[in-house]
Parts: structure tokens; C-alpha cells; sequence
């Protein structure tokens, strides 16, 4: 049986989209027969023992924390890291190394696969200099911009096989030199299998919340700047010019929830404007029942161009509406009036006449709903998606062998 030790930033018991995604990848694994674990960095910041057990799934953490000058701490996690992946692999014995971003992942693993003779599978979910600037932590064109993008073409040149989330990443890296089809796909997906038929609505809630019948415009997830609530909040007015009674919900929390606050007070469709703060993950369900369409106002940046958000396709798997700003990330997951629909980012205006015409369309919600449970199904389902791994697996494995009976090392991403 193939195992597959997984290198990790974070992982659960921390909530992010990030560990979610790896719980998926790693259960869907399991389900498939592959044995697998997780190991995370320094950077896992939740306490807990060494080896911990969380939703069936094993995860190993470094000693240590990470610190220390800008450059220096990094290269020290790194270091950590990778004698902890060959400490591990002492005695649990991977067949694989799978490396997900940030790039000193992937690095620690091409050290400590180099060590094992074991080869070495890096994924990559954003790019992280990006992110910096998406979440307001970083600056484009920075030195520090400049020296990350650099790693990640390092460890994308020395990996024995890569995969991204989307196109536009894959694309990015092509257009840096390295060969397009030497990079898999592997796109954001979920777990069908905990997707039955909706809720109904959750009419106490309701109540609880002052909505009453009215429509409800949502947004579940976290503040970041790059998400673009501000202009969600800056529509509702001009919506409400057509739909009088719209609400907006807006759930979760982050760096940006104090001046979205502060525009929502200042708005003069405050009153229909709600804040839920932080819900826990079991109570998430009952506020995605109050919701009919689910809005996604990403603003314009190279992260959401490239990258592809988890939340649309979860919404669509739970026959949720879907409105999403019109950014490359977006447009690779939703076919505009079919699986939902898109609004010019950064556009208030465009994003309050689109919410008001599908508000006018409720006669096409079912086909719409239908028509994005069954895009997810066919092309977002980890059960089918963790296939596009195994071969590769395979592939490698099959060359490994190869090589310890005298061939050539596997071969390798091409230099960009």
C-alpha cells in the first residue's frame, strides 16, 4: 500500500481553507486506500501534542517555534522541518513526499527527499507573495515579494512532479518558462457525500436576526480586504432601490470587520445590514439556510485572478445561488447565467443591477441550482479529483524504481 506523507503549513484542529482543503485531499486518499499523514511547520500555531489524531487523520508537528530575523527564522524552518520530515520517515517509511505551499514547504521536503531517496510532489494553492499583498501583510515588487516569487520558482524547478489548484496558476508558471504540461491540475473540490438536500429555513434564526421574509443577500467567510465587502455594503442601497426589503447578511469575522462596521453604520441601509461575528463550524448551516443568494465581490488583484475560491463551489454543492464579482478565479468556476452569475468587480453600481435582475428571475433559481450541483459533481467531487494524483504517484514510483536499478533520477520540472 503507497503511503504519502503530506508537508503542511498549518493544519486542523485550526479552521482555515487551507486545512479543510487537506482534510478533503487526505480523506479522500484514505477513502481510496492509500495510507497517509500530515507533518506541519513551526508555523502550526495551535497548541496540542506531537502526534495528533483529528477526523481520523494523523498529523505530526516540528518542535519549535518559528522566529527570529526576516530570513534567517525562514531559513531555520526550513531546516527544522525537513530533519523532522527524515526523523519521521525513519520510522514511519513514505513512498512520497507531498509538499503544499508556501514554498518553504516545499523546499524542506525537496531537502529531506534528496536525504531519502524518495521523490517529491509540490502543490501549489496560491502564491504566497501574492496572498501578502491580498491580505495587506506585503507589498508587490518588495524585495521580500521579489525573493519569495524566486523560491517558488526554485522548488517548482526542482520537484519532481507539480500541481496547482487552477489554470491560472498553471499558467502563471508557464509563462515563467516552465513547461505547461508538466503541471497537473488538482481544482478545489468537496465532499459531496456531506452535501444532502438543503436545510429548510431556519425561521427561529430568522426571527432572532430581525430578517423576517425579506430577500437576503449573503456572505459566509472571512474579512479580508481582497474580498471586496465593502462594495457589497456600498450596493445594498442601490439594490434596495428596486428591492426595498433586500437584506444583507454578512458572517465571519477578520481584519477588515471594524471599518466594515463603521460603513455599514454610516450607510443608509444600516438597518438591513447584519453582522453575525464568528459563528461556530456546526452552527454555519443554519445561516446558509436564511441566505438565497450567496455574494462573492472580490475585488481585482493577481491573487484573485489566479486563484480559485473554495466558497462558491460549496454554496453551489448545497444548490445555493451564486453571484461572484467577474475575476479570472471566479470565471473558472461558474458559467455566467448558468451556474450562477457575474457582476464588474470593484463596481457597486454593476453589482447592485445584477443582484436586482436575479432577484426579478426567481423562475430560473432551480434550473441555475441544478445546473451548479451538477458542474461540482462533475468536475469538483475529491472523490473523482483525487484520482488526478494516483497516476501520478504511480508514474513516479514506477521511475523510482527505475533509478534505484541503475536508470536515470525521475525527471524533472523543467527550469523557468
Amino acid at each position: 500500500m503507497t503511503r504519502v506523507l503530506h508537508v503542511l503549513d498549518h493544519s486542523l484542529p485550526m479552521h482555515s481553507g487551507y486545512t479543510f482543503r487537506t482534510r478533503a485531499i487526505l480523506t479522500a486518499q484514505q477513502a481510496a486506500g492509500l495510507e497517509v499523514r500530515g507533518i506541519t511547520g513551526q508555523r502550526h500555531a495551535a497548541d496540542g501534542p506531537q502526534v495528533e489524531t483529528v477526523d481520523g487523520l494523523t498529523f505530526h508537528r516540528t518542535p519549535g517555534e518559528a522566529g527570529g530575523l526576516p530570513g534567517l527564522s525562514e531559513w531555520r524552518e526550513v531546516a527544522r522541518l525537513a530533519e523532522a520530515i527524515v526523523a519521521l520517515a525513519k520510522e514511519w517509511r513514505p513512498d512520497i513526499l507531498h509538499a503544499h505551499s508556501p514554498a518553504l514547504c516545499g523546499l524542506a521536503a525537496i531537502r529531506a527527499g534528496r536525504a531519502l531517496g524518495i521523490p517529491v510532489v509540490y502543490e501549489i494553492r496560491a502564491f504566497w507573495e501574492d496572498a501578502a499583498v491580498g491580505n495587506g501583510t506585503g507589498r508587490e515588487a518588495s524585495v521580500k515579494y521579489r525573493l519569495t516569487r524566486q523560491l517558488e520558482n526554485h522548488v517548482v524547478r526542482h520537484a519532481d512532479r507539480v500541481f496547482t489548484i487552477c489554470n491560472g496558476l498553471r499558467d502563471d508558471l508557464a509563462a515563467r518558462g516552465f513547461d505547461r504540461d508538466r503541471i497537473g491540475l488538482s481544482p478545489n473540490g468537496v465532499d459531496l457525500s456531506l452535501f444532502g438536500e438543503p436545510p429548510p429555513r431556519d425561521e427561529q434564526l430568522a426571527a432572532e436576526l430581525g430578517i423576517g421574509d425579506a430577500p437576503v443577500i449573503g456572505f459566509i467567510g472571512s474579512f479580508y480586504d481582497y474580498e471586496g465587502l465593502d462594495d457589497l455594503i456600498a450596493a445594498l442601497p442601490l439594490l434596495r432601490e428596486r428591492h426595498a426589503d433586500a437584506r444583507l447578511l454578512l458572517v465571519g469575522g477578520g481584519p477588515r470587520d471594524e471599518a466594515l462596521r463603521a460603513q455599514a453604520a454610516a450607510s443608509p441601509a444600516r438597518d438591513a445590514i447584519h453582522f453575525t461575528g464568528r459563528v461556530p463550524h456546526a452552527e454555519v448551516e443554519r445561516y446558509y439556510s436564511l441566505i438565497d443568494v450567496l455574494a462573492y465581490p472580490r475585488k481585482k488583484s493577481r491573487l484573485t485572478d489566479l486563484v480559485t475560491p473554495l466558497k462558491p463551489l460549496e454554496a453551489m454543492a448545497q444548490r445555493r445561488i451564486v453571484a461572484a464579482s467577474d475575476v479570472g478565479g471566479h470565471r473558472e468556476l461558474i458559467e455566467p447565467d448558468v451556474t450562477g452569475v457575474l457582476f464588474a468587480p470593484d463596481d457597486p453600481a454593476d453589482c447592485a443591477g445584477v443582484l436586482a435582475h436575479l432577484l426579478d428571475r426567481r423562475e430560473a433559481w432551480d434550473r441555475m441550482r441544478d445546473a451548479g450541483r451538477a458542474h461540482v459533481a462533475e468536475h469538483h467531487d475529491w472523490a473523482k479529483n483525487v484520482q488526478r494524483y494516483q497516476s501520478v504517484y504511480h508514474n513516479l514510483l514506477g521511475r523510482s524504481v527505475e533509478g534505484a536499478s541503475g536508470a536515470q533520477n525521475p525527471q524533472r520540472v523543467p527550469q523557468g
